[in-house]
């Protein structure tokens, strides 16, 4: 297996079970919408700043975010459509990424002004690592959508993707 296909595979369990998540929350009734449910949502929201902000870093563009945190997240749907649009961007673009593009390496600013100087390889394998630390975050701060998305190991991703491998 390819470091590409790899990556590719990678991006599209975390879209699956961004997925996954993003039902379970919305699945919630309005009276299980507490200060947890509040912390979850501007959990991921950070994650999901911090997806937007590599996007610009991979296509070195000046990514235009203060921080990578905010005060307040936006609505669940409004959330939901933004993580998904961008999940279809790392989808696609890590179908196509060639070896020599990942090995390029890029210089960027942080939100706080300081240098970075990451592969594209590294700036994928952060992505992916980091959103996945936040959703267990979010799965700490719910339990009770345990039972319905907290189905999130890349292992279950491959076996409910291709059956044949239980066999």
């Amino acid at each position: 297996m390819s470091a590409q296909t790899l990556l590719n595979s990678l991006f599209r369990y975390k879209a699956s079970v961004d997925d996954e998540l993003l039902d379970a929350l919305n699945a919630l009734g309005a009276e299980a919408r507490s200060d947890d449910f509040r912390s979850a949502l501007r959990v991921l929201n950070h994650a999901h700043l911090v997806d937007r902000i590599f996007v610009a870093n991979l296509q070195r563009l000046n990514q235009s975010y203060a921080a990578s945190w905010s005060s307040e997240a936006p609505p669940l749907a409004q959330l939901s459509s933004d993580i998904r649009e961008t999940d279809r961007w790392y989808t696609d673009y890590t179908s196509r990424i060639t070896l020599p593009e990942m090995e390029e390496v890029i210089d960027f600013t942080f939100t706080d002004g300081g240098r970075g100087r990451m592969s594209r390889e590294e700036m994928l394998a952060h992505v992916v690592t980091h959103a996945g630390y936040h959703r267990g975050e979010v799965g700490r701060l719910l339990p009770e959508i345990e039972s319905i998305a907290m189905r999130d190991v890349f292992t279950g991703y491959l076996h409910r993707t291709d059956p044949t491998r239980r066999q």
